[in-house]
């Protein structure tokens, strides 16, 4: 039996295609023992002799039972996703074939794989840094075009290189402060103030761009929380079936019909909006409606963008938007966009406030008429239209980059308020130690585990 006491020296495997039965399943082995693993359950083959990166058919052993014909492909190191010998062994996708192999392999010596632990080792033996390999779980999770370009950008070093750029420059302000230093005595100034400070606001303004971007880049990675909300048979789930293409909801005539969230994704504008169809908002005694509004309610406080659907024959857009002020509590950030339903039905249409600082559209729900305009609304009031090449995704980026600015914040104060150098030196290396954090140039434990623990396994 094939052993280790390293844990980071032993050799891993993992089921990588998802659970239950389908056409093909695929184990992958990384380690030191791989190839020692593939010699014990293919006998009859010349493991030692395979080239890299080419399938090779072979027959898969159980102890003495030939279990499958199968295609395994080595990946020798250096040149494998973890830089160490790898295999991906391809067997037909049956829970007895997959259950048998992987405990045969068990057997031989290897052990399951943690969550995320392959992409771990890719990060330790050098492979990638820490943003790429969250980009490598937010590239497996995107649902949207968007959320795909993002999590590619960062997997190929979109914004690792915006970082290092960064970190160099800094680097180089503070190795200037830290040689005055060593020459204290000598009360030599290697750095002229003036130009550091130009480079400083450079740096800060770049840092407060990435910052920025992070409302967009959660939106593009998570789907912006959209609540359809407003009275009873307003046309709300005729509204949410129009958007989606189908009956998703059911619509009725009867007051209260929807007593629970409706939820389900809309992609349009390259992004994703997570739609929730909620309850009317009323007064009643229904117990089970009266719970459907409480959903209502926490709905509208999650949501960035807020869609109030008036019934045009029986309410006007300023009387919405004043009913929307005095009952819902949520964000100055949410967008509210008060949607004229059955408008068709009306004889003259309605002038919107120009004054509201709230977006009015006309529709009808029920024939289609302005869901166009409401689409393209959505995708304006995303940001979905002007997305830039590298933005932050991630909230512990975000974190590590408003740590960054207060850091840098201070330098500057530093500078002119003419502090000594060893004071700016030392908020200097704070910028630089957050920085450091986001890609794992400097890596405290507790971030590791977080990052890690929410890959699938096999990843």
């Amino acid at each position: 039996m094939i052993m280790s006491i390293n844990p980071w020296e032993d050799t891993i495997i993992a089921l990588i295609t998802p659970a239950g039965r389908g056409a093909v399943g695929v184990i992958r082995i990384s380690g030191p023992d791989t190839i020692p693993l593939l010699s014990h359950v293919f006998p009859k083959a010349q493991v030692n002799q395979w080239p890299s990166h080419t399938p090779k058919l072979a027959q898969f052993y159980a102890g003495q039972e030939k279990l499958d014909e199968v295609l395994v492909t080595l990946f020798r190191a250096p040149k494998s996703y973890t830089r160490e010998e790898v295999a991906e062994i391809s067997l037909h996708g049956s829970p007895y074939i997959l259950r048998q192999a992987i405990n045969t392999l068990l057997k031989a010596g290897a052990r399951m794989a943690n969550p995320g632990e392959f992409t771990q080792r890719a990060w330790l033996n050098g492979a990638l840094d820490l943003t790429q390999a969250e980009a490598v779980a937010d590239l497996i999770a995107a649902e949207s075009a968007l959320a795909h370009k993002a999590a590619f950008s960062h997997l190929k070093g979109g914004f690792s290189d915006k970082l290092q750029e960064l970190r160099t420059e800094l680097l180089t302000l503070a190795a200037l402060l830290e040689l005055e230093l060593d020459f204290a005595e000598e009360d030599v100034e290697f750095a002229d103030r003036t130009q550091l400070l130009i480079t400083l606001q450079k740096i800060q303004t770049e840092v407060t761009r990435l910052s920025n971007s992070f409302q967009l880049g959660n939106a593009i990675r998570n789907g912006i929380p959209t609540a359809i909300i407003g009275k009873p048979n307003a046309g709300k789930s005729t509204l949410l079936n129009a958007l989606l293409k189908e009956q998703k909801a059911i619509v009725s005539d009867i007051p209260g019909t929807t007593r629970d969230i409706i939820e389900d994704k809309l992609f349009i504008g390259g992004g994703e909006f997570r739609l929730m169809d909620t309850a009317g908002i009323r007064a009643t005694e229904d117990v089970i409606e009266q719970a459907g509004i409480q959903k209502t309610k926490e709905a509208i406080a999650s949501a960035q963008i807020i869609l109030y659907v008036l019934d045009s024959t029986q309410e006007t857009p300023q009387q919405a938007v004043i009913w929307c002020e005095n009952n819902l509590s949520f964000s100055e950030n949410t967008q509210l966009i008060i949607l004229g339903n059955k408008s068709d039905l009306l004889s003259n249409s309605i002038d919107p406030d120009k004054n509201s600082k709230y977006v009015y559209l006309p529709i009808a729900a029920k024939t289609g008429q302005g869901i166009e305009a409401l689409l393209q609304t959505l995708t304006d009031l995303a940001g979905f239209t002007e997305v830039p090449d590298v933005l932050v995704t991630q909230a512990r980026h975000q974190e590590a980059l408003l740590h960054t600015t207060t850091a840098l914040n201070q330098v500057q104060l530093a500078f002119e308020e003419q502090l000594p150098t060893d004071l700016i030196a030392r908020d200097l290396r704070d910028a630089l130690y957050h920085l450091g954090t986001i890609t794992g140039e400097i890596s405290p434990d507790e971030i590791l585990g977080s990052i890690f623990s929410k890959f699938c396994i096999g990843k």
